[in-house]
């Protein structure tokens, strides 16, 4: 089955785009797309037609089509936003787009046509706080959570500013029926200070879910109770290694289609850094740390969870590396010169 993978550039205002090769993970570069208004996020719908692009500089989300030979994008339409959203993910049925929004201070959810595009929401706001990074359902659709960084503005490239963030998850009830977002009580879970949690994935076989922490460089594993939809934190482990005192914050966080390996990626250290899952329990220990380009904001896994690309957005370089099987150890293999301030990286099958 081929494969395509995708970058937003942020800077050059265009979406790169490759098709992959799932045995080698070799990437061979197609026509890249122009994406006006700073393409900063991507999404895709569940059966893989329809790409979503959230626009920072000129806040909107794009649908374009996917050529499910070539991998080739076609805009499909574009519905502006008051604010530019940070994260975007369907639900589980694929007939809603959730969005957080991290300057807006509060999530979305936009239902989606039969054709897969963004249309009218279906509630007009939903505030939260300043620092909503990510938003999602959980495997039942049932519950969805809205994790909050715990300072703002924090650029790993500057010294950290005095900006407090909220520092929590907000907790969401999800009726899927209607696409409505409520309360869930608790509302918060609320980290130790400066934990900072900002995105996370569920494991796929059991009631847990893993959170990078931005601020604490590390990663923390919840349980999900599945009849309340409310997390409980159970293990946190950094993402560093002992000793380690430089500037540094976590970005975003992968789990295999397996469930065997997680990855996170340290900003400032420069790094990948993967852990083996314990399939009884879902807890996480340490699989080393694989350098990589530098201020990677943004990395993505192969759908078969075989290979990764992890972007610089300092450098504008995507390096690829090979997942072992067995231990999760990252092999180098190749790197790309993509454009300015890569800041999101998607890669999916492509046909039935």
């Amino acid at each position: 089955m081929p494969n395509a993978l995708y970058v937003c550039l942020q800077d050059d205002d265009k979406i790169a785009a490759f098709a992959l090769d799932a045995d080698t993970g070799q990437l061979t570069p197609r026509a890249a797309v122009a994406a006006a208004g700073g393409p900063s996020g991507l999404a895709i719908n569940n059966d893989r037609r329809a790409l979503y692009v959230g626009h920072r500089t000129q806040p909107a989300i794009s649908t374009f089509r996917i050529d499910q030979g070539s991998g080739a994008l076609t805009l499909f339409g574009t519905v502006a936003q008051e604010h530019a959203p940070t994260f975007m993910a369907p639900d589980r049925t694929g007939r809603y787009l959730l969005c957080a929004y991290y300057q807006g201070g509060g999530a979305a959810v936009r239902s989606l046509g039969a054709d897969g595009a963004v249309g009218a929401p279906t509630l007009e706001w939903l505030a939260t706080a300043t620092g909503a990074h990510a938003i999602a359902t959980d495997p039942s659709n049932r519950f969805a959570f809205v994790p909050h960084i715990a300072r703002l503005n924090d650029n790993v490239l500057e010294p950290p500013k005095n900006n407090p963030g909220p520092n929590m998850i907000m907790q969401f009830r999800f009726d899927a029926q209607t696409g409505r977002l409520t309360p869930n009580s608790p509302l918060k879970v609320e980290p130790p200070e400066l934990t900072g949690p900002r995105h996370y994935c569920f494991h796929p076989s059991r009631d847990v879910a893993y959170f990078s922490n931005e601020q604490g460089c590390s990663v923390t594993v919840y349980r999900l109770d599945a009849a309340t939809g409310t997390l409980s934190a159970a293990q946190t482990i950094t993402t560093l290694p002992d000793g380690y005192s430089e500037r540094n914050t976590c970005s975003m966080i992968h789990l295999t289609a397996s469930g065997r390996f997680l990855y996170t990626a340290n900003r400032g250290h420069n790094s990948i850094a993967g852990f083996a899952v314990d399939p009884a329990t879902g807890h996480l220990t340490a699989a080393g740390r694989t350098p990589t380009e530098a201020v990677p904001s943004a990395f993505g896994l192969d759908p078969a969870g075989n290979f990764l690309f992890a972007a610089g957005s300092a450098s504008g370089r995507l390096a690829s590396y090979r997942i072992n099987g067995e231990t999760g150890a990252l092999t180098p293999l190749a790197t790309y010169a993509v454009g300015q301030r890569p800041m999101a990286v998607l890669a999916t099958h492509l046909g039935a």
